[in-house]
């Protein structure tokens, strides 16, 4: 909304009802205002405009149309319409200033576009500044508030972009903007003696060009350290660059509550570093070496199907990945299927009147499944594995720009072949910023 050229910046637009969905702010006062398109920007950010209520400032007049008020440096018309326009602004005579508060649309086609208001109140002002005006609100002529009505505005009214911190979610970021979300993991692995440690830094950047397409991209650094009891070492290098587009096929909004789903598809290129880590100084075999290494393949093809339902503080979705890996350096991991759950609710405030300052509780849940890897291209018996992980987390909106997250991760079952490592915890921490 606040590309509107009428509209403040996001940060003066302030929700004053998360529950019944409301947000009030003052316009630019030079600018005319239309709720054609406010309705339409709305929209185009994913929500649905119920009803808009407008205080106007001006001078009334009359013509053989009827009732208006003019406002603002811009002489800006409101027509005045309604069975009981003339209840309403009995008493006042054109010419007067007054300020009216009723219901804002836009009527008519081309050349013939007006705005109205059906007015619920109206009173003449004088020169003190009248009682109820905010203080922030001056006594010119012009729009003085309007208020909106929007569904869905509980499951994003502040502006952010808020989601699981493990699980796809179906949401976009903002319509003609993005986030850039980096996040720092520490893994602790194992096999038999073999004690692994991984410091891993993934950059994510997204970008939403229109209301049902996102873009994004991941980066990923990684640095791992190995030791057996008679051999150690540690390498560092880059992992491969993956490309996603999102297409969110499905959004219902309703007050205090959103479902949507969406369809993603990546492209993971095979930049990374592709040595074989480990190699005569680790007596391990050759898969077992390999999985030191930042990669699991060359290239690979992604697909994941994401769902998600919001209502009052409660949050589920849940996301099923699939991943078909090429060989690079003539070894890959298996093919893999993914499936993520998310359960999320509103701990602070307590008191959920706006939004912002929110405090979610997050548990999410991993099923894996990996098939055998090959080496030189041949099959890698006990290199599959089935594997089950909690994730409780927890995640902060700092500002209206600004998430911060962090998540731990532990395994309930591990159902792994003798040549695959086995993950005893994943920390996560991070944070997401929109632009």
């Amino acid at each position: 909304m606040s590309r509107l050229n009428f509209a403040p910046k996001i940060d003066e637009i302030k929700v004053t009802d998360i529950k019944s969905g409301l947000g009030v702010f003052t316009p630019k006062p030079d600018k005319p205002v239309s709720f054609a398109a406010l309705k339409t920007a709305l929209k185009k950010a994913g929500y649905t405009l119920a009803s808009a209520e407008i205080i106007v400032a001006g001078t009334l007049a009359r013509d053989d149309s009827g009732w208006w008020i003019e406002s603002g440096t811009l002489t800006q018309r409101f027509a005045l319409v309604g069975e009981s326009v003339d209840k309403t602004l009995q008493g006042l005579e054109s010419g007067v200033q007054i300020e009216v508060t009723g219901d804002w649309q836009t009527v008519g086609r081309e050349s013939d576009v007006r705005e109205v208001i059906r007015p619920r109140t109206a009173k003449k002002l004088s020169t003190p500044k009248p009682a109820g005006i905010p203080e922030n609100r001056t006594e010119e002529a012009g729009v003085a508030a309007i208020q909106v009505s929007l569904n869905g505005l509980a499951t994003g009214g502040s502006g952010l972009f808020t989601a699981p911190v493990r699980t796809t979610s179906p949401g976009l970021t903002v319509y003609k903007g993005g986030a850039v979300t980096p996040r720092y993991f520490f893994i602790s692995q194992h096999l038999g003696n073999l004690k692994v440690n991984r410091h891993a830094l993934r950059l994510g950047v997204s970008y939403t060009p229109t209301p049902t397409i996102q873009l994004e991209a991941e980066i990923p650094y990684e640095r791992t350290s190995f030791e057996d009891g008679v051999q150690s070492g540690s390498t560092n290098g880059l992992g491969n660059i993956t490309f996603w587009g999102k297409y969110r096929f499905y959004r219902s909004l309703e007050t205090w509550g959103d479902r949507q789903a969406a369809v993603r598809f990546g492209v993971e290129l095979p930049t990374g570093t592709e040595s074989t880590f480990g190699e005569g100084t680790l007596a391990a075999p050759e898969f077992v070496r390999h999985q030191l290494s930042p990669i699991n393949g060359g290239l690979a093809f992604h697909t994941d199907v994401s769902f998600s339902k919001a209502h009052h503080r409660l949050i589920f979705g849940a996301n099923i990945q699939a991943t078909m890996r090429g060989e690079r350096n003539g070894a890959r991991m298996g093919h893999e299927l993914r499936i993520n759950t998310d359960l999320e609710y509103v701990l602070l405030p307590l008191k959920y009147q706006s939004p912002g300052r929110e405090l979610f509780a997050i548990l999410e849940t991993t099923y894996s499944y990996r098939n055998r890897g090959r080496i030189e291209g041949r099959s890698v018996p006990g290199s599959s594995s089935s594997e089950f992980y909690l994730a409780p987390g927890l995640q902060f909106t700092a500002s209206p720009r600004l998430v911060l997250e962090s998540s731990f991760q532990f395994p309930v079952v591990l159902n792994a072949g003798p040549l695959v490592l086995r993950t005893d915890s994943n920390f996560l921490i991070g944070l997401r910023y929109l632009y």
